[in-house]
């Protein structure tokens, strides 16, 4: 899959983050909305980065887990 492709296809599955691919080669993720103390005291970060598409993708998932945790039960 190219690059460009894996870059839509994460963008479009946390549409709340901006995704992009460094010069580096680095993959990044920074959320469109400030954090709460409580929210960075769970684990929530503000950026992100991987090595791969992958990676990137883990680590959202793991962000997108601890904020689900933070949600009142119903």
């Amino acid at each position: 899959m190219s690059l460009d492709r894996h870059l839509a296809e994460i963008a479009r599955e946390y549409p709340d983050w901006t995704i992009w691919r460094s010069d580096a080669g680095r993959w990044w993720a920074t959320r469109h909305h400030p954090l709460s103390l409580t929210e960075r005291e769970a684990g929530l970060a503000m950026t992100i980065d991987a090595d791969t598409p992958e990676g990137l993708r883990e680590q959202l998932v793991d962000q997108r887990e601890r904020a689900a945790s933070l949600e009142p039960d119903p």
